[in-house]
Parts: C-alpha cells; structure tokens; sequence
C-alpha cells in the first residue's frame, strides 16, 4: 500500500522548538544552532494597508519561503519523521515495499511537497503511521 502526504503550506507549520531539538538531536554545534535559531526567529512582516504600514507582525513558527536556508531546514526537521519510520520499521510494526527477493526495503520518499509511504495492506501496519 503506497500513502501520498501533501505537505501543503509546510514551511509555515515548522516549530521553531522543534527545529532546534532536531539540531540539538542530529549533533549541531551550540554555536551555530544559534547563529541558525537567530536567523529564524527575529524575522517581522509589515503589512500595507490602504498604503500605510500597520505596523510590525512578528511569528513564532515558520520558515520562510524564498529563504535558500529554509529548504535545508525542513530537510532537518523531516529527519524526525524518517526517524520515527525506523522505529517502527525496527519493532516490525511497518514493513516497506521490497522492490526484489531479499532486496532494499523503501518504506519512504520524501519530494519537495509531498512524501510517500510505503507498507503493507493491513489496517495495523496502516495505523502505525
């Protein structure tokens, strides 16, 4: 069984915390994660209203579109999902789609705005995702 995931506005759902975890969990230096989290984080936005500015918006998650960092970062905080798809993989909760006899087992493909999932055709292996 193959599960398409439309990332749909998935830059803008990145959480800041969890960015940071991934770094801290994938051995990043202290140093840079801050030189990374400063960059993210003191981003503002104004907005023209008939105009005028109104004044400064500021957000707390998000990367930002545009931003030759931002697909980089993703790519980090993807990482979470691929590790807990191991995980899984490990327990013999989800078995990926084996292209041959005793060959690779693919049980993800991650693209810039969608992924696909691979396991077994069972309700139980579809719940584990």
């Amino acid at each position: 069984m193959a599960m398409n995931l439309i990332w749909a506005k998935a830059y803008d759902r990145v959480e800041w915390v969890f960015l940071e975890a991934m770094m801290v969990k994938l051995g990043f230096d202290s140093k840079f994660r801050g030189w990374i989290m400063e960059c993210v984080t003191t981003v503002s936005y104004s907005v023209l209203l008939n105009g005028e500015p109104s004044g400064q918006i500021t957000p707390s998650r998000g990367l930002r579109q545009g931003d030759p960092l931002s697909p980089f970062l993703f790519l980090i905080c993807a990482e979470g999902l691929t590790a807990l798809i191991r995980r899984q993989e490990e327990r013999n909760l989800v078995h990926g789609f084996q292209c041959r006899h005793r060959g690779v087992s693919i049980s993800h493909l991650f693209f810039a705005d969608d992924s696909v999932l691979f396991c077994r055709a069972t309700e139980r292996e579809a719940r584990c995702y």
